[in-house]
């Protein structure tokens, strides 16, 4: 059963403020593959901001342009970049650990032209997982019909479906 909720009215254009926000994030991404932006926001603060690099930032971590068909079956998350929502995670937690829980992760991508993308449906059990653990409330998508919130156990059962569809 899906729980989540579609955004609307005030609630709705706020939301469009801070996804313009990870619109402007994810065009400074230094991903060569795909260019993500996330914030995590609490009681209309943004506590923490992020784009998706690579780990530590070293070039010499860099594999975006590796194709995914190369790497091992086991190798299940096969990004080179340290994606935009971990990083948003990750400092809220070193900067601001007080204020991560009951928190919204809001997340956009950017398309190959370098502008907004839709969300498909959530995916992504590696970010899921980790908003779960460290008690992130909700995650914000801009669909293109709609803006919507999940609870951030919703989020991360529809990611393992999706895994379980595409298998």
């Amino acid at each position: 059963m899906i729980l989540m909720i579609i955004l609307q009215h005030r609630e709705e254009q706020e939301a469009r403020e801070y996804l313009f926000y990870c619109v402007e994030l994810a065009q400074k991404a230094t991903c060569k593959r795909s260019r993500c932006g996330s914030i995590i926001v609490k009681d209309w603060d943004i506590i923490w901001a992020w784009i998706n690099t690579p780990p530590a930032e070293l070039e010499t971590q860099r594999r975006c342009l590796c194709s995914k068909d190369s790497y091992h079956r086991k190798v299940t998350d096969k990004t080179c970049c340290i994606h935009a929502e971990q990083r948003a995670i990750m400092d809220a937690l070193r900067k601001h650990p007080d204020k991560i829980i009951n928190s919204r992760l809001y997340f956009l991508r950017l398309d190959e032209k370098g502008e907004r993308s839709y969300a498909a449906n959530p995916y992504c059990t590696i970010c899921s997982k980790m908003a779960l653990d460290v008690g992130i409330k909700e995650f914000v998508l801009w669909h293109k019909e709609w803006i919507s919130v999940y609870s951030t156990q919703e989020y991360n059962i529809l990611s393992y479906a999706y895994q379980d569809s595409v298998l």
